[in-house]
């Protein structure tokens, strides 16, 4: 269910999460201001006593007075507070609104928060215990998938600042950010189909498909394909019947494979922080868009279509069809994160018989390819989709560019390996920059081999 109640589609891709609630019990300290008027008060008390000075007595009386009044006020020993946290997708769908509330017990006079939003620095507000009920904002969304939004700390304040609670532990606020995606209208299909129906003609006989030819009825033809014009028209002898004889429909198997072990963007001298940091389109960017697209046309074309991360062992989905399974593929791509390690993959995983294997990678070191080129000896055909954004070298050094051009040759290389292996590599761009992908992908739906 969405905000207002309605059913959700898989098209809109999955649910937001439950506002996260945090309930914390904070013990409190004495202020240094509080602190040092004490110091300051029994200082000046000792040595009025020791000077017979009642001026100095004057001087620390009040101090004393201050810290005796801020002592009697002071807030329990343990004061519960309440964190809560909620986000929602703005108007035009390029940001995110969040509202932070934290709550406390009476006595209080402000709250510290220091708040880090994404793609900001920290900052630090002092607000009164009112306003920090409900801290609205609006945070960019610059990419998809799992996103830390919103990371909060705070600490409450007493009556005349006399005394602070203990700061919290980081409290993040995080929250997957769904894909754009579009089903293509031409999709590429495996070279053999192995489903028993389906909505594409394979070249078996059966039932179901386009007119194939005609033959004599045999033992397991059914009654109903007698064609009766064809057997007046070729019958030789009494009894000779002729049936009209048609293709089967079968399915397709499609397994995606999304290589989510890095994340860069365009600019180079960014990728080796791990993370996409800029407003550029990063690698999982456009394979989370590829794979979610691809997903959703498959699935409504009536194939079975399965998924698996290569980052972990433990995210793949098996192939299957309907709308709930393009539910679950959608929220299994959108949930994809970089991991920045090559994962401790024994062998291939497993993959149907016959199935069609499109693998979304950046093609920047040789797992993905290796595997690409196993599955296509096994006979399945395999796609490569390239991942990566167009690069940037503004700001690298000389060393910095020798050593781009040095991984733009072995990326090189390792793209013709697959194309000499019969693989179909293509590349995957944000559909503003890439006008003819339809095209593309209308090629690569051309019929080819046996079905």
């Amino acid at each position: 269910m969405d905000e207002t109640g309605a059913a959700r589609t898989p098209e809109q891709g999955p649910a937001p999460p439950a506002p996260p609630t945090s309930v914390s019990s904070h013990g409190w300290s004495m202020s240094a201001a509080v602190s040092g008027g004490i110091v300051v008060a029994l200082i000046c008390l000792g040595m009025a006593l020791a000077v017979a000075n009642v001026e100095l007595a004057l001087v620390g009386l009040p101090l004393a007075v201050a810290a005796a009044l801020a002592w009697d006020r002071r807030p329990p020993s343990r004061t519960p507070s309440r964190f809560t946290s909620a986000t929602k997708r703005g108007r035009e769908r390029t940001s995110l609104d969040y509202t932070i509330g934290i709550t406390a017990g009476n006595g209080l006079d402000a709250v510290h928060v220091r708040l880090r939003t994404l793609g900001a620095r920290e900052r630090d507000y002092l607000v009164a215990p009112a306003t920090a009920a409900a801290l609205r904002g609006t945070i960019p969304v610059l990419h998809s998938g799992p996103q830390r939004f919103v990371e909060t700390r705070y600490r409450l304040i007493g009556a005349d600042a006399a005394f602070l609670s203990d700061p919290t532990l980081p409290l993040f606020t995080e929250r997957v950010v769904e894909p754009p995606y579009t089903a293509p209208r031409s999709l590429p299909l495996p070279e053999r189909l192995t489903g028993l129906t389906g909505p594409h003609d394979s070249s078996r006989p059966g039932a179901g498909g386009e007119f194939r030819d005609i033959d004599r009825f045999t033992s397991g033809d059914r009654l109903r394909r007698i064609d009766w014009r064809a057997t007046a028209r070729r019958a030789q002898a009494p009894g000779e019947l002729y049936v009209r004889r048609t293709t089967a429909t079968s399915d397709a198997a499609i397994l995606i494979v999304l290589d989510s072990r890095d994340d860069v963007t365009d600019g180079v001298s960014e990728w080796s922080s791990g993370a996409p940091r800029n407003r550029g389109v990063s690698s999982l960017d456009l394979a989370r868009e590829g794979a979610s697209s691809l997903a959703a046309g498959y699935i409504r074309s009536g194939d079975r279509v399965g998924f698996h991360d290569l980052a972990t062992q433990t995210r793949a989905l098996r192939p299957g069809g309907g709308a709930r399974h393009l539910y679950r593929l959608l929220d299994a791509i959108a949930r994809t994160r970089p991991s920045g390690y090559a994962s401790d993959r024994v062998r291939a995983p497993q993959v149907v018989p016959g199935a069609e294997i499109i693998v979304f990678s950046t093609f920047l070191d040789d797992e993905a390819a290796h595997l690409a080129l196993l599955w296509r000896a096994s006979g399945h055909r395999v796609i490569g989709v390239d991942a990566l954004p167009n690069p940037v070298t503004t700001g690298l050094v000389r060393r910095e560019l020798v050593a781009f051009r040095i991984v733009t040759m072995e990326r090189d290389e390792r793209l013709h390996r697959l194309r000499a292996a019969g693989i179909d590599v293509v590349r995957w761009e944000r559909s503003a920059d890439h006008p003819d992908r339809e095209a593309v992908l209308r090629i690569l739906s051309r019929p080819r081999g046996v079905r």
